[in-house]
């Protein structure tokens, strides 16, 4: 039996029982330094109160890392600054399944009217997101891009 359709894709909190199985997803060898790395982003997340750090399965198979924050720090703006589906499950639709989710789920809270998200300039996942509507800002002081998309139209209201 094959592993469930991007339909069954859902964002889930890290805990205690998933931790290390999230800090052992990994990207292809010429992605890993497009992205931090889970272990890193777990830790920083222990540190930072506004991130939210969050698993993605398909089904029971976790297949994907993401990484938020929201927060008085952005002023209405939420920022996806990590986002990683594992190599295995690459080119599969989960990625774009867990973006849509994250996207309704940062919609929902108080007082975001904007999501941005930030990525490497040669980060092939530029195309998923400007497909979702995300439209690319500038770049922040260490060479990220930052795309920016209103809460409205990732939220369809």
């Amino acid at each position: 039996m094959g592993l469930p359709g991007a339909g069954e894709v859902r964002l889930a909190d890290v805990t205690a029982n998933n931790w290390r199985d999230v800090a052992a997803l990994e990207l292809e060898p010429e992605q890993r330094e497009l992205v931090a790395g889970n272990l890193y982003s777990l830790a920083e997340s222990k540190f930072d109160p506004l991130a939210r750090p969050r698993a993605v399965y398909a089904g029971d198979e976790l297949v994907g890392f993401l990484m938020y924050d929201v927060g008085s720090d952005h002023l209405g703006r939420a920022v996806i600054y990590r986002f990683m589906i594992d190599r295995r499950f690459q080119g599969q639709g989960y990625g774009r399944a867990a973006l849509r989710l994250a996207l309704d789920e940062i919609g929902r809270l108080p007082g975001v009217g904007t999501i941005s998200i930030c990525y490497e300039p040669e980060n092939p996942a530029k195309a998923l997101y400007a497909s979702v509507g995300f439209v690319e800002i500038g770049a922040d002081e260490d060479g990220e891009i930052i795309a920016e998309l209103a809460v409205e139209r990732a939220t369809g209201t």
